[in-house]
């Protein structure tokens, strides 16, 4: 056998071949056919040299394919980059709800989006059958983290800076206050012209929001003038269908002390909900809404979301226009005496205690300033020592 590293060496001493082939020590024994023995040494060495890139070429190519097909936008790339990005934006949006869940809100739509990523992730891992967790991958997972935090800061400071969007905790973060079903947020106050917006949000075809209605238009009218409110009656086609109800969607307030904003669907259409003028209106829709109406808000510190204010079916004896319908229950609530006062009086008390609250002023001079009842007073001034 012939000893290459022997033949290498004599070559690189200028050895040529006839005098390579003839040393002993390099072993080559040729065919007593073979003439020229250095030529015959020659064309064997060079085939050698052939044949052994040929065996070296395997070694090297496996790892860079390898390379290249993880480098390709595969299923489980792609998870990789995916879940990072929805994983962030779905956290930070369901604890920053305004304004990083404003464009998408956590729940349903990120939380959805990221069971697909989630998924997509898992079932490419599951279907490959090289590496699941390579080199190209971290990096990918990296890229989907900074795309995540990008993401979420590029529309969280497009938010505040150019549409004036609130920051507001999860709705998980809300105090509950003694009225029912009223919970308090440590946000900036929502105010317009230095006074507490009271913002309602609801639908005129919606029995729960006409129960409630009374509420709201009566703490408003203790606060200042009402005008542009009408009466009617909820869908006749819904649960406490024709309950009598007080329509604020196209309601001003003249007023010193309150603000007051509505969205309030009256297309008459079962199951429209309203849509919102600004940013501020959208973001407690949002954030505390449950997606449910009827939904009232107070300086933008007090919420009431998720329950109606009022049960309608305690109105139910003027609906239909029975028993004197809404002009009834419209003299009774305006009167402060008779049965619909009774129902409505609670919440409508709880409202004006809100206000108070939220204006700074004493409850003395606010009954002064707008004629209080004595009764009226003496409850809205022991809801306000309540509220923490």
């Amino acid at each position: 056998m012939v000893d290459w590293d022997r033949v290498e060496e004599l070559r690189s001493k200028g050895w040529d071949w006839d005098r390579i082939a003839n040393d002993p020590k390099v072993g080559f024994h040729p065919d007593a056919s073979v003439t020229e023995e250095g030529r015959a040494l020659r064309a064997l060495y060079h085939r050698q040299r052939s044949r052994s890139r040929r065996q070296e070429t395997p070694v090297v190519r496996p790892k860079k394919d390898q390379e290249a097909r993880e480098r390709r936008w595969t299923l489980p790339r792609i998870g990789y980059l995916l879940t990072p990005i929805f994983g962030i934006w779905a956290v930070i949006a369901y604890l920053v709800p305004s304004p990083v869940g404003l464009v998408l809100p956590a729940i349903p739509y990120l939380a959805l989006a990221l069971v697909v990523a989630v998924f997509v992730l898992v079932f490419g891992l599951w279907r490959t059958s090289g590496a699941r967790w390579s080199k190209a991958f971290r990096s990918t997972v990296v890229t989907g983290v900074v795309l995540g935090l990008i993401v979420t800061g590029m529309i969280a400071l497009g938010g505040v800076l150019f549409f004036g969007c609130p920051y507001l905790p999860p709705a998980a973060a809300g105090t509950s206050q003694p009225g029912p079903g009223w919970a308090s947020y440590s946000v900036s106050a929502w105010q317009e012209g230095g006074k507490p917006v009271v913002f309602f949000y609801g639908a005129s075809w919606c029995p729960y929001c006409s129960a409630s209605s009374w509420a709201i238009w009566k703490a408003l009218t203790e606060y200042g003038s009402v005008a542009g409110a009408y009466t009617s009656y909820s869908s006749g086609s819904d649960v406490y269908a024709n309950t009598p109800e007080m329509v604020l969607a196209d309601a001003s307030v003249s007023s010193s002390t309150v603000s007051f904003q509505v969205s309030e669907d009256t297309s008459g259409v079962d199951g429209t909900f309203p849509g919102t003028s600004n940013c501020y209106q959208q973001a407690y829709v949002t954030a505390y809404s449950g997606s449910s109406i009827p939904f009232l808000v107070v300086n933008g510190q007090y919420v009431h979301g998720g329950s109606s204010l009022i049960n309608p079916q305690d109105l139910s004896t003027w609906a239909d226009g029975a028993s004197g319908g809404t002009a009834t229950v419209q003299s009774s609530v305006a009167s402060e005496s008779g049965q619909p006062w009774s129902v409505v009086q609670t919440q409508a008390w709880w409202i004006m205690a809100f206000i108070a609250k939220s204006s700074g002023q004493s409850v003395s001079s606010l009954a002064s300033q707008y004629h209080w009842s004595s009764t009226t007073t003496a409850q809205v001034t022991s809801d306000v020592a309540a509220i923490h």
